[in-house]
C-alpha cells in the first residue's frame, strides 16, 4: 500500500468524518478506499466499450395509480428477461410500493436496464448497486458428479 497527501476543503473533510462515524470505519482512510472504490467502479460501469459483467440490485419506490406503468415495466423486464434473476414487490402504502430486482450481466447492459427503469414516469426513488464479477469455469467435484461449470468471482475494480 502506498501513502498518498490529498488537500480537501473542510466541509469535505467534515462529511468524511461524518461518514467516518455513522458507518463505523476505523478512520479516514478506511473510508476514503471505499468511497474511491465506489466512485472508479461506477464510473467503469458506464464506460462505453465496458464489456466486463456485474451482479447487481437496483431498488425503486413506484406509483401504482402511474397510468400503464405495470405494463411498461413488464414489458421492458421481458424484453431483458437474461438479465432478470428475481424480482420483489413490497406494498409501502395504499399508492406506492418498493420493488427489488436482481440483475446479472454485461455491465453496460444492465446499466442501460437500472436507467430505463429509473427514469419510468411514476418511479419515484430508484437506485442501482453494481458490483463487478468476472467468470471462471472450472470443473471439480459436486457430489458425485464432475462437470465444468461457471462460478463468479467478484473484482475489486
Amino acid at each position: 500500500m502506498q501513502r498518498v497527501t490529498i488537500t480537501l476543503d473542510d466541509e469535505l473533510l467534515e462529511a468524511i468524518d461524518e461518514r467516518v462515524r455513522s458507518h463505523n470505519y476505523q478512520g479516514r482512510s478506511e473510508a476514503m478506499r471505499d468511497l474511491l472504490r465506489t466512485g472508479l467502479l461506477d464510473s467503469r460501469q458506464q464506460q462505453p466499450g465496458t464489456s466486463r459483467h456485474c451482479m447487481a440490485t437496483l431498488s425503486w419506490v413506484f406509483d401504482h395509480g402511474t397510468r400503464d406503468l405495470a405494463q411498461r415495466l413488464s414489458h421492458l423486464f421481458h424484453v431483458h428477461h437474461a438479465l432478470i434473476h428475481t424480482t420483489l414487490e413490497v406494498p409501502l402504502d395504499h399508492d406506492h410500493s418498493l420493488s427489488v430486482a436482481v440483475l446479472k450481466g454485461e455491465s453496460q447492459r444492465v446499466h442501460a436496464l437500472t436507467e430505463r427503469v429509473i427514469s419510468e414516469r411514476g418511479v419515484r426513488h430508484g437506485r442501482a448497486f453494481m458490483v463487478p464479477i468476472d467468470p471462471d469455469i472450472e470443473e471439480h467435484l459436486h457430489g458425485d458428479q464432475i462437470e465444468p461449470h461457471t462460478h463468479w468471482r467478484v473484482r475489486d475494480s
